[in-house]
């Protein structure tokens, strides 16, 4: 299982805490595919933190103005991950904003979220900060959106995993 490639799912937020809810989702699959939308907030989901609009350069206007309403986004996720395992590299912010998401459609995940850490090896953690660096500059992602982050997540994942196979770091 060398080549394997998790799927991989981000969120991006209207903030960082409790009150904060879904403004973009990105994913890859492990065969390429990718989706990624804009969520227009539900009239309920009213906080919003300046600084995480700086980090992700998405504004209110923006998601007003071309976001997906929430029902067409958790319908559209679950056909493309119908059945699936997606992993999550921040599990402890993506499955909150997740289930926002879902409970405010009124549907259920067709999809299991789990965490990344869950598939990663030590020796994977031990260089991830290092690779995942070089995979953002090789692949000249600097924005920080959902859809880019999935991708350097997937990479950074495989990187890891042939360069631990590689020094003969058990990898099964």
């Amino acid at each position: 299982m060398l080549n394997f490639r998790p799927n991989v799912i981000d969120f991006e937020a209207s903030g960082f805490g409790e009150d904060s809810y879904p403004i973009e989702v990105g994913v890859v699959l492990a065969n390429g595919e990718k989706y990624c939308a804009i969520i227009k907030p539900a009239s309920s989901w009213r906080f919003w933190d300046e600084q995480a609009e700086q980090i992700h350069g998405l504004n209110r206007e923006l998601l007003y103005t071309h976001g997906k309403p929430i029902e067409v986004v958790a319908t559209e996720l679950n056909a493309f991950l119908a059945n699936r395992v997606v992993y999550s590299d921040g599990w402890v912010v993506d499955k909150p904003w997740m289930s926002r998401l879902y409970y405010a459609s009124g549907l259920q995940p067709s999809f299991y979220l789990s965490p990344l850490e869950m598939i990663l090896k030590e020796a994977q953690m031990e260089i991830w900060s290092q690779i995942k660096a070089e995979v953002i500059d090789h692949l000249l992602l600097r924005r920080h959106r959902a859809s880019s982050d999935a991708l350097i997540v997937q990479e950074t994942f495989a990187r890891t995993k042939q360069l631990i196979s590689s020094i003969g770091c058990s990898v099964d």
